[in-house]
């Protein structure tokens, strides 16, 4: 079974929690479309909001950073290469490369945006069950009639059960690597190939008895859906999420 993870719902009885899915996810299209164009000081106001955030419901912090290590190796080749790229006034000249401050500048806020959108998709994940965000993927798409709603909802409930257990899979993969003795090797390529290799493979087979299980209960798409019951403070939260979102997008 997999373990919680700092990807996965967390059960809690914040207002949050009680919020309607709808609204949240209304809420995160706003959020993550304000960040991708905000400047440096409402990337702070955001931040800072994000963090209280954070704090309210106790999200743990060091299981996050130690889950998104290489999405932060990632970030930081972001920032490499927007730094190399962006021409401006150089403070440092190396041999081949020169660096401006308006390449650190340009790389550093597109980093931050990067990880406050992360940070808003993962409370919204630890404050959502899978269950409410299937339905309410289905809801948004029901005016849409050619497009398979409870196939595209069914999907995205997957992808978010398989969360936590990729993260357990890639723990697991690593562990017998080191029981092995596999990462005291100097090649990198080796040790990523077995890695990739054997963490892939269970990654799909787990995938193809999930799909047998689910024909062997006669899975069907057609199933009852969860009743959204939004009231006023819901409408009242996402009139002010609306107005700070637009706030941070104008600033």
């Amino acid at each position: 079974m997999a373990q919680l993870t700092a990807f996965s719902y967390r059960s809690g009885s914040s207002y949050l929690h009680s919020l309607d899915v709808r609204i949240k996810l209304v809420l995160l299209m706003l959020a993550s479309l304000a960040v991708l164009d905000a400047g440096p000081m409402a990337l702070w106001f955001m931040s800072l909001f994000l963090i209280i955030l954070v704090r309210y419901l106790h999200l743990p912090v060091k299981s996050v950073c130690v889950e998104l290590r290489y999405f932060l190796f990632l970030l930081a080749l972001v920032f490499i290469a927007r730094t190399l790229s962006t021409a401006g006034d150089p403070f440092l000249v190396l041999k081949w490369v020169s660096i401006s401050r308006e390449g650190v500048k340009e790389g550093a806020v597109v980093v931050w945006r990067i990880l406050l959108i992360v940070l808003v998709g993962l409370i919204f994940v630890a404050t959502t069950r899978p269950t409410e965000i299937k339905a309410a993927v289905e809801w948004f798409l029901k005016p849409f009639p050619l497009i398979p709603r409870a196939r595209i909802g069914t999907m995205i409930g997957l992808v978010l059960r398989f969360i936590p257990l990729i993260f357990t899979q890639a723990g697991e993969t690593l562990d017998a690597q080191r029981a092995r003795a596999i990462e005291h090797r100097k090649n990198p390529y080796y040790r990523l190939k077995k890695f990739v290799i054997p963490f892939f493979r269970r990654t799909f087979e787990t995938a193809d008895r999930l799909a047998v299980a689910m024909e062997a209960r006669c899975y069907s798409e057609n199933r009852t859906a969860p009743r959204f019951s939004a009231c006023w403070q819901d409408f009242v939260v996402l009139a002010g999420g609306a107005v700070f979102c637009g706030l941070i997008f104008l600033f």
